[in-house]
């Protein structure tokens, strides 16, 4: 269960920044987080893992940011959540100052989505120019954002959704469709280099089948069965499983492109903070385009 309570404003320490919080992105590990307890345990805790906001106050040694700048970042996963609220106190190094030219709404919907895009893409799976990247979920948080990644990158993009997400998906880059239920993708797609697998589970196993000999798929759902590695292996083929952790060099790679154009958050829904629970269910029913998002004023 969800709800909004008062606590203590927290203080910055030494390295670290008090953050204002004029928005947070809403992800599918907020609310698996609350359903399940996931890495954190038994509640009460506090969600959230996007930042955007100003800085309000700044620790002993923080040399680089300054009160009154506006910044992004993302707390630590997963044990350094809690953005989800007015203020957050976090490491420095955590955040990266606002892109220019957006708003702190479109702002928040960015840093977890394209920090894990950006490590299963690049870190990873090291796309380069003229691959193939099948991106499964196209059209979902972390999906859309690897789209534009990828293209970013100079790869060519197969993306799978629903048919009537198709012609999103096509004005983000998407060369090549699939509807996931009208096809299996693995009967129509062959030669893949890169797979990003969002789904986990089967989805991960019949990936391997569509790569070319070398190919690789980055699974950015960290449980499951060590059969994928060893059916990778049998086929010649490579896999991995990640989880998304903060990064200050990757951030400013984020900022950069969404800076130059080729980067940009879709926004499916904004709530305010006391309609958290909101958010979640509209997140739970699987059939938003793009990022939710809340916004604390």
């Amino acid at each position: 269960m969800l709800h909004t309570i008062e606590v203590p404003r927290p203080e910055a320490r030494p390295n670290e920044i008090l953050v204002r919080v004029l928005a947070a992105g809403v992800n599918p590990t907020d609310w698996k987080h609350r359903a399940t307890g996931g890495f954190l345990g038994e509640p009460p805790f506090t969600l959230g893992w996007d930042v955007s906001g100003i800085v309000e106050s700044v620790g002993v040694g923080v040399a680089r940011l300054a009160v009154g700048d506006e910044v992004i970042g993302m707390l630590s996963y997963p044990f350094g959540h809690g953005s989800h609220a007015e203020y957050v106190a976090a490491p420095a190094r955590w955040f990266v100052r606002k892109p220019a030219g957006i708003d702190h709404v479109q702002a928040a919907a960015l840093p977890l989505v394209s920090l894990t895009a950006w490590q299963a893409l690049v870190e990873n799976a090291d796309v380069q120019p003229g691959q193939t990247v099948l991106v499964h979920a196209a059209a979902g948080g972390v999906g859309h954002v690897a789209v534009q990644i990828a293209k970013a990158r100079g790869a060519r993009v197969i993306g799978t959704a629903s048919a009537e997400k198709h012609d999103f998906l096509r004005s983000i880059g998407v060369d090549e469709t699939i509807d996931y239920r009208a096809v299996d993708f693995s009967d129509v797609v062959s030669d893949v280099d890169v797979v990003l697998d969002t789904l986990g589970g089967d989805t991960s196993l019949a990936s391997l089948r569509v790569l070319r000999r070398g190919g690789i798929v980055v699974s950015i759902v960290p449980m499951g069965s060590e059969e994928l590695f060893v059916e990778a292996e049998r086929l010649g083929v490579r896999a991995k499983r990640m989880l998304v952790d903060t990064s200050h060099a990757h951030l400013e790679e984020i900022v950069g492109l969404v800076e130059k154009g080729s980067l940009a958050a879709t926004i499916a829904q904004v709530f305010p903070l006391d309609e958290a629970a909101e958010a979640h269910r509209a997140g739970e029913t699987g059939r938003t385009t793009g990022k939710l998002v809340l916004r604390m004023d």
